[in-house]
C-alpha cells in the first residue's frame, strides 16, 4: 500500500535534519528493544491478535531482526502508523525500521532520503467490488465511486488509469484501510482500490468475504519493502541481510524444524557461512556468528513466513506468484553469503 508520496509539511530539508548519524544498531542494542513501525491493522501483514500482540508477514521481519540483533524475537516494540504518519516516524527516529507494506519509489528513496533495504513483497494496485455490482473488469467502472486513501500514490495511479481509459470516477477519500473498508461495506463507494495484497487482506476480514471479488487488472508496480533512514549504512546492512538470510534459508531448505540438524551436518559451504558454522559474517556488521541462525529460527524461512501469514491456506489466500523464489520462476533472490 503506497500511501503518502510526500510527507505533507515535512520537507526534504526537515528530513535531512532528522536523519540519525550512524549508530542505530548501537541504539537498539543499548535500548534492548527494536522499535518497528507497522500498519495500524492489516490482517496477515501486521495486526494485533486477541492478546494485542502484533502478528503477520511484515511483523515477522521485525521479529527476525530482533532475534538477530538482540537474541530474542520478542524484544520488539510495534508502533502502529497510518499512511500519513509513517514517514515522519521513521525520519524522526521514533522507529528504527518501517515494515509497513510501503512502495519503493524514486522520491521516497532519493528525495525523502530513506533506504529501502529489499523488496519483501512484489505487488500491484487493483480494485475490489461486490459481486452484485455485476462487473468483471476495472474497465467497466466508468462513473463509479471509488474509496481511496488520501495523499497516496494510489490516488495518482487511479487518476492515470481512468484518464488512460477515458473514464470518469468520483473519489471517496479515507484516511486508513479500516475506514476504506467501512465505507466500502456501507455502500459509500462502488469499488475500493489499493494494493492487491491489501485488498485480499481486507476481504479476509469481512464476514461475507465470498461476496467480494478482486478485479483482474493490476494497474501499477508496487514493490513493497522495509525502510530505514538514509545514511546509517551499518543498520541498513543488518536489516537487509537479515531479510536475505530468510530468503536464502528457503532456497537451501533450512527451516525452523531442521535448522539445528542442518547446522551440525551440512557440507554446503554457503549454508555453513549462512548459519555461522564457518567464517564469521556477523562480525562484519557488529553481530555474533549466530545472528542469521536466530533470525531464521524466530519465524522460519521466507516461505514459511509467507505461507503462515498470507499464503494460499490462510484466509488471505495469496499465491506466491512473483514472490516465489527465483528457482521457481519468481523474483525473490538472495545475493551470496560469502
Amino acid at each position: 500500500m503506497k500511501k503518502s508520496v510526500f510527507l505533507g509539511t515535512l520537507s526534504a530539508t526537515a528530513l535531512l535534519g532528522g536523519i540519525a548519524a550512524a549508530g542505530t544498531l548501537e541504539d537498539v542494542q543499548a535500548r534492548g528493544a527494536l522499535n518497528c513501525g507497522v500498519n495500524i491493522g492489516l490482517t496477515g501483514f501486521a495486526a494485533p491478535d486477541a492478546n494485542g500482540e502484533y502478528q503477520g508477514f511484515d511483523a515477522a521481519l521485525c521479529k527476525a531482526v530482533a532475534a538477530a540483533v538482540l537474541g530474542d524475537a520478542s524484544k520488539v516494540k510495534f508502533v502502529p502508523l497510518t499512511g500519513e504518519t509513517r514517514f515522519t516516524a521513521l525520519a524522526s527516529g521514533e522507529v528504527d525500521i518501517l515494515a509497513r507494506n510501503s512502495t519503493w519509489t524514486f522520491l521516497r528513496d532519493v528525495d525523502l532520503k530513506f533506504d529501502f533495504v529489499a523488496v519483501n513483497y512484489y505487488d500491484g494496485q487493483a480494485f475490489m467490488v461486490k459481486k452484485d455490482l455485476g462487473v468483471s473488469s476495472a474497465k467497466e467502472l466508468d462513473g463509479a465511486t471509488v474509496c481511496i486513501q488520501t495523499g497516496t500514490t494510489t490516488e495518482l495511479n487511479l487518476a492515470d488509469f481512468f484518464k488512460a481509459n477515458n473514464m470518469s470516477y468520483t473519489p471517496v477519500n479515507v484516511d486508513s484501510d479500516a475506514e476504506a473498508q467501512r465505507q466500502y461495506l456501507s455502500g459509500a463507494c462502488d469499488a475500493y482500490t489499493t494494493d492487491a495484497s491489501g485488498l485480499a487482506a481486507s476481504r479476509a476480514s469481512m464476514p461475507d468475504s465470498d461476496n467480494h471479488i478482486i478485479l483482474p487488472e493490476i494497474i501499477s508496480k508496487e514493490p513493497l519493502g522495509p525502510m530505514v533512514r538514509h545514511g546509517d549504512n551499518v543498520w541498513g546492512d543488518v536489516v537487509r541481510w537479515t531479510y536475505f538470510a530468510l530468503v536464502a534459508a528457503e532456497e537451501y531448505g533450512v527451516n525452523k524444524a531442521n535448522i539445528e540438524e542442518v547446522a551440525s551436518t551440512t557440507q554446503n559451504p554457503e549454508i555453513k557461512r549462512l548459519l555461522g558454522v564457518e567464517d564469521d559474517l556477523g562480525a562484519k556488521m557488529g553481530l555474533d556468528k549466530d545472528w542469521a541462525k536466530r533470525a531464521i529460527a524466530a519465524g522460519g524461512n521466507y516461505g514459511e513466513i509467507f505461507e503462515a501469514n498470507i499464503g494460499s491456506a490462510t484466509p488471505i489466500r495469496l499465491a506466491r506468484g512473483l514472490n516465489a523464489l527465483w528457482t521457481q520462476g519468481g523474483l525473490q533472490y538472495a545475493p551470496p553469503f560469502r
